[in-house]
């Protein structure tokens, strides 16, 4: 840390400039000769990146940021929030603590967090981050996370992990076994150590190939923002040997969409199939990414349209975990009897549909926007049709 950044009017200079350009500012330079203009730039850079992600710390004074790889890498406060509502009790380690956002929020639900990080300027900076924004129940270690837990030698009530997905040329990887930790080598030893056990992995990850490599999981979540699946988070507890739950989580900002099922039961779940009836179902993200398509018709009564094309219909209107909306009409999918029907703005989707969005629009010259929504797919008699529907709010 360069603790000269943190000087009254070299803060005033970043937080009235966080719009600037910075390579306008890099050119001109800054009227600071004590620090360098680049390291000023830099936190103008990452403070920018914190506006939507981070606000409680774009919004607080004095605090110093790291590089905008560790902005990007770290957790939106968003998820850290809902991470922090699964665990509760006296003491928990983060093994890759990282920016700390994480610690931050686990340390409003345990009474202590410890915090692992082994580069020693990032964990400097969340130290003083942590006292500037009064959290005084933190620790800062500056060292490998596991080397740490076997260093300390003495049980927590959880073990949080988010194994870094960069190889050492700084690409991007997801699968476990090129991830740093190493899910699979560690995870007895978290189990020593923890009853309790959180796993961040990449939503790329499939469910079923990793849970040949995980033991112990006891429940997945799949926690999606606005609709996009942003990270899985795996509960493994010691000892727990029974069926895996899987619990969906769609965060928006009126309010939370949930589902869960047990993954035992999906492959049995017993489906049923409709023709399009009053009311459609586009299901959410993170049950997309569940796989759990039976299950949602079976334990939410719902039928389905066709077994490829995940949309789902109902006679009654019900709480479901993603888009509604009512079917105005049911068309054919022919461009002469759609041409009749006179609509030249809508929101088009596809789905096990052999055309892309931008094919449909220009084959039907249908511009985007409005309050009409089309939904081309396939029913289960194997025929093309377009579903005209209206939104339900």
């Amino acid at each position: 840390m360069n603790e000269s950044l943190l000087h009254i009017d070299i803060q005033s200079f970043i937080t009235d400039n966080i719009n600037s350009n910075t390579l306008d500012l890099l050119l001109k330079g800054v009227p600071f000769e004590t620090v360098d203009s680049k390291l000023i730039i830099e936190q103008i850079e990452a403070k920018k990146r914190c506006q939507k992600k981070l606000p409680t710390w774009f919004n607080a004074k004095n605090i110093y940021y790291p590089n905008k790889l560790n902005i990007e890498q770290t957790s939106s406060e968003t998820t850290a929030e809902f991470k922090a509502s699964l665990v509760a009790r006296k003491t928990l380690i983060d093994l890759t603590g990282g920016f700390g956002v994480d610690a931050y929020y686990f340390s409003k639900q345990v009474h202590h967090v410890t915090h692992c990080e082994i580069n020693s300027k990032l964990s400097a900076i969340v130290k003083h981050n942590a006292e500037t924004l009064n959290i005084s129940n933190i620790t800062c270690i500056n060292d490998n996370g596991i080397e740490a837990l076997k260093d300390i030698d003495k049980p927590f009530d959880w073990i949080y992990v988010d194994p870094s997905r960069r190889d050492d040329s700084k690409q991007k990887v997801f699968l476990l076994s090129d991830c740093e930790p190493n899910i699979k080598t560690h995870q007895d030893v978290f189990l020593k150590y923890a009853k309790n056990v959180m796993i961040k992995t990449s939503p790329l990850l499939d469910l079923t190939a990793t849970l040949l490599d995980i033991t112990n999981v006891k429940t997945i979540y799949v926690v999606a923002v606005h609709n996009e699946v942003k990270e899985l988070l795996w509960i493994l507890e010691r000892h727990f040997e029974g069926d895996v739950e899987i619990k969906t989580v769609n965060i928006q900002k009126s309010n939370t969409q949930y589902f869960s099922f047990k993954f035992s039961d999906e492959p049995e779940a017993i489906e049923t199939y409709n023709e399009p009836l009053t009311y459609l179902y586009e299901p959410n993200a993170a049950v997309l990414k569940s796989g759990g398509f039976n299950s949602v018709s079976q334990l939410l009564k719902v039928d389905k349209l066709h077994k490829h094309s995940h949309l789902y219909t109902s006679e009654e209107l019900i709480d479901f975990p993603g888009r509604q909306f009512k079917i105005e009409k049911v068309l054919p999918y022919n461009k002469k009897v759609f041409s009749k029907e006179n609509i030249t703005k809508a929101n088009v989707t596809t789905r096990n549909f052999p055309l892309s969005v931008n094919d449909i629009r220009k084959k039907l010259k249908i511009k985007d926007g409005g309050h009409t929504y089309l939904f081309f797919t396939t029913n289960l008699n194997e025929e093309k049709i377009v579903l005209v529907c209206s939104k339900v709010n």
